[in-house]
């Protein structure tokens, strides 16, 4: 019963890692010009890891 529970766990972190990851991406379309702009494009970086995180975890999951 813990595994099912598990899978659902990250499951849900997965998804807000992809969540937080495309709203750091797409934000700096919708701030131009606020000075969020600035801070949310300085942290593309951390968007990118976001997404490309959770694909390389899925990835390595499968195989196993």
């Amino acid at each position: 019963m813990a595994q099912p529970q598990r899978q659902l766990r990250t499951l849900e972190r997965g998804i807000l890692c992809l969540v937080i990851g495309a709203a750091v991406l797409l934000a700096p379309r919708f701030l131009q010009g606020t000075r969020w702009f600035e801070m949310v494009a300085g942290a593309y970086l951390v968007g990118w890891f976001a997404l490309v995180g959770v694909g390389l975890f899925q990835r390595n999951k499968s195989r196993q």
